[in-house]
């Protein structure tokens, strides 16, 4: 390894042995990035506390002995550990927003952080007549921060099981001056909430398979089970989201739930519901919507 250090100079050295490395490693890149490059990118120019958007103006600087053993470590523990790179930075990104992740929580990745900046016009028609909202199993918050920043008028309930989780939320939310409006709630779902209604739930929430939490990559081992795994189909907390949900939603309040790949079991284990499913660049039939008299109507 002193070799190593020695041989590697440049930023661009590192960067080529970090995608070389990535490659050879066959690493999962399922936690914000696309590809061994993006991901020998960000850790690279995260480590160096440089631009995460700039690498090419830093790529013939040359590293002091002290950055490239900084350098070396990383990268070995997202080889050898494969831990995400989120974890070993203790950042993650929705869009332009920021934050502070550990192993407490799962690292955010939501196809609704695509949904709030517009895609509910047509059953919210004006975000500002919003004044609350609810998010179900919030992890580290950062989908309520979202709702906050997007409904500008609303208060923000979030629920998560694990106070783990929600002492990373509750991090998350000082660090983006929310605390006024954000309240973080210790909840199995519903089973905690106060009689309160909302016009607009969403929810991200475990929804992995039996069978597909077997096959995960290694990367995943890392997160929380809880807040991954689904049950046999998946379901396991959406059935329980749908069953009690329309009595916490204002009379035309909507209800925005993520499944990932379940839409075929959503639709088969609720044949009553009429679902709305909601696209996003990255997605056509991962959420769906209900709006609180559908719910009614099949209960």
């Amino acid at each position: 390894m002193t070799t190593l250090i020695q041989d590697l100079e440049t930023v661009r050295d590192w960067f080529r042995y970090a995608v070389s490395r990535f490659v050879a490693g066959g690493l999962c890149f399922g936690h914000g990035m696309a590809s061994a490059y993006d991901e020998a990118a960000y850790i690279i120019l995260h480590t160096l506390h440089l631009p995460l958007d700039r690498l090419e103006p830093f790529l013939d600087a040359h590293l002091t002995h002290v950055e490239r053993g900084e350098l070396l470590q990383v990268i070995e523990r997202r080889v050898n550990d494969r831990v995400p790179a989120a974890y070993l930075t203790h950042e993650a990104w929705l869009g332009e927003f920021r934050f502070y992740v550990d192993e407490r929580v799962v690292i955010p990745r939501s196809y609704i952080a695509e949904l709030l900046p517009d895609g509910l016009e047509p059953w919210i028609p004006n975000p500002l007549s919003v004044e609350s909202a609810l998010d179900l199993c919030t992890g580290s918050g950062c989908l309520a921060i979202l709702l906050a920043h997007y409904y500008p008028n609303a208060d923000v309930d979030a629920s998560d099981i694990s106070s783990d989780a929600l002492a990373v939320a509750q991090r998350n939310v000082a660090e983006h001056g929310l605390q006024d409006r954000i309240n973080l709630i210790r909840s199995d779902l519903l089973s905690n909430l106060t009689e309160k209604t909302y016009p607009l739930i969403i929810s991200n929430p475990p929804y992995v398979t039996a069978m597909a939490m077997e096959e995960l990559p290694p990367e995943y081992s890392h997160e929380p089970q809880i807040a991954l795994a689904g049950g046999d189909d998946g379901l396991d907390a959406v059935r329980i989201i749908v069953a009690n949900s329309a009595r916490f939603l204002n009379p035309d309040g909507v209800l925005v739930v993520e499944v990932g790949r379940n839409r075929q079991a959503a639709e088969e284990a609720f044949p009553r519901l009429p679902f709305t499913w909601l696209a996003t660049a990255e997605s056509e039939d991962s959420m769906f919507l209900l709006k609180r008299d559908d719910l009614l109507a099949a209960a």
